[in-house]
């Protein structure tokens, strides 16, 4: 509303750009002695060739409206200072009319954004090394959605390649079928580190691992029958950790769903001249890209992953008719994905230009990556149960008359798991630290899930159900309403920055400037200001949790 309503005045003496360059050009300023909103005239002194100092100047006398107390000019910027008693009402009312649907928009026009998100690979456990892809992923398809899209979830399961060839072996060689059916991800996990482990001391196992891969390619029955019991037992237990995290996927179609197809894809490459040969393995040269060359099969004839995810895009392509694909992919996968992108720019596919890597950094343990080979992964599973374990037993400690204490302890609990993930700049490493991911003060999400609840109680002990702001005198309020207004411009810059934390972010600001706001006004007390004040109140509460939900979040309504 500032934003346009200052647009709006300076589109009257500023012809050469039209309103919407205007509203692009404006800034919040840093600091609130400043104004509520500036404008840079850096560009219009290009235009001009005036000094931006002056036309400020030019434009802070000539410039006058109704709902701003004062226009000054500040070196080259020109500051406004709305009076909140003639715009704050219409903002409140607006964020209390619209209720969670404040913030939509509809920038995307109902196109669709296919996303390949979390991905585990069967008979492994879903370990921490999976969350960032999963809830990442997850966050920025909510956050399509309030900006218009359709996204498409994807789960592309790893359950095809050289390592399952590697795992039947070790199967066949050192398993006990019964320890298998007791308790599958752990013996089979057991058994890829033991098979890794014999393969230091003796490399000629790799070559067994490679053969039992090819078996099962060409359809082996007995191969086939192993690896179906594992993706089975898998997907059993990989859907016991979506269920805590509250994830649910529109396609769980794997690498393996693409074994029959993936010949199609080598013909077209081949039809367009782009295979060459090299050491008996075929390749698809990318010198002219300064990329490595994209392997499509090796010398034994199998293939890789860049054939899979080529042949998986032209059949979401087909599915979906996407007019994006996001691969929300680590950043250690960049390179792969480089090239699948380029050879799909060789192959002029109609999809090529509108794919786009989006990457992440580790979790790291005592600095080191996660390794399923080296056996060194921590369970999210068991992560997300010590965490619900604590959440309630803090709950406990604080409110031990709480209804429904273990469903609030879940959402607490694995909160706080996906806050300490979803704050941090997603190309940043995170070491993994349970102690600080389960602090419950401080910028995390029990914090923002607790100023919520605290939020709420004040509405319940009013006694009120319905809220309606008019004006609230208090200096933080305003703070508070204009941090409250920027919610939907949070939520394009979160969608354009494919940035998750930057909501985060956001609400952690609007955390901490309420609960300053409510250590200073009695909100109950009553006055001529008190029905404002609660109609504030309301509003954090819609803000809060909106945003809570595009990150994958629960808000509690008490705790």
């Amino acid at each position: 509303m500032l934003h346009s309503l200052c647009s709006t005045l300076l589109s009257s003496e500023v012809p050469c750009l039209s309103k919407e360059e205007i509203e692009h050009l404006l800034e919040k300023p840093k600091h609130r002695e400043h104004g509520d909103v500036s404008f840079p005239c850096f560009a219009l002194a290009n235009l001009r060739k005036t000094s931006p100092q002056q036309i400020a100047k030019e434009l802070s006398q000539n410039l006058s409206s109704p709902l701003v107390r004062k226009i000054e000019a500040v070196g080259p910027y020109v500051n406004f200072f709305f009076d909140p008693a003639a715009v704050a009402k219409e903002m409140v009312n607006e964020i209390l009319a619209k209720d969670s649907s404040f913030g939509s928009n509809q920038n995307g026009d109902g196109a669709t954004i296919a996303v390949d998100l979390s991905s585990p690979n069967i008979a492994k456990p879903f370990s921490m090394g999976h969350l960032r892809s999963t809830v990442i992923g997850n966050s920025l398809c909510l956050i399509g959605e309030k900006n218009g899209y359709q996204m498409v979830k994807i789960n592309y399961v790893g359950d095809w390649g050289t390592q399952f060839g590697k795992l039947i072996y070790a199967y066949l060689q050192w398993g006990h079928p019964e320890k298998v059916a007791q308790n599958p991800i752990e013996e089979l996990f057991t058994l890829y580190v033991k098979f890794h482990s014999e393969a230091e001391k003796d490399p000629s196992l790799e070559e067994d691992g490679r053969k039992a891969f090819q078996q099962l390619e060409v359809g082996n029955q007995e191969y086939s029958q192993i690896w179906k019991s594992f993706k089975e037992a898998s997907l059993l237990a990989f859907q016991k950790v979506y269920d805590l995290l509250g994830i649910s996927f529109d396609s769980w179609k794997g690498e393996s769903a693409y074994n029959e197809k993936m010949e199609a894809t080598i013909s077209i490459l081949e039809e367009k001249g782009l295979l060459v040969e090299s050491d008996g393995a075929i390749i698809v040269t990318l010198e002219n890209e300064n990329l490595p060359p994209c392997l499509i099969k090796k010398r034994d004839g199998a293939t890789l992953y860049a054939t899979r995810d080529l042949t998986a895009v032209y059949d979401r392509y087909h599915d979906y008719h996407f007019s994006h694909a996001f691969y929300v992919v680590g950043h250690e996968q960049s390179i792969h994905f480089k090239q699948v992108f380029s050879v799909l720019k060789k192959l002029e596919a109609p999809f090529a230009d509108v794919l786009e890597h989006i990457p992440f950094g580790l979790y790291l343990k005592d600095g080191q990556k996660m390794s399923t080979r080296k056996g060194r992964v921590i369970l999210l599973e068991e992560v997300l149960e010590e965490s619900i374990s604590k959440a309630q037993q803090n709950i406990v400690a604080r409110n031990p008359d709480l209804p429904n204490l273990q469903e609030v302890a879940k959402q607490v609990g694995v909160g706080a798991i996906l806050f300490h993930d979803l704050k941090q700049d997603r190309m940043n490493s995170i070491e993994f630290d349970l102690d600080e991911m389960l602090v419950f003060e401080g910028e995390t999400g029990p914090y923002l899930q607790y100023t919520h609840a605290r939020a709420q109680s004040l509405l319940r002990k009013s006694g009120e159900d319905s809220f309606h702001f008019s004006y609230e005198s208090h200096e933080k309020s305003w703070e508070l309403i204009k941090l409250l207004y920027s919610f939907p411009n949070q939520v394009k810059q979160a969608f354009v920055k494919r940035s998750p934390a930057i909501i985060a972010q956001y609400l952690l600001k609007v955390a901490k400037l309420f609960n300053q706001y409510y250590s200073q006004v009695k909100i109950l007390s009553e006055s001529e200001e008190k029905e404002s004040r609660l109609a504030l109140v309301k509003a954090v509460t819609v803000i809060l949790k909106e945003g809570m939900r595009l990150l994958g979040m629960k808000a509690p309504d008490q705790m």
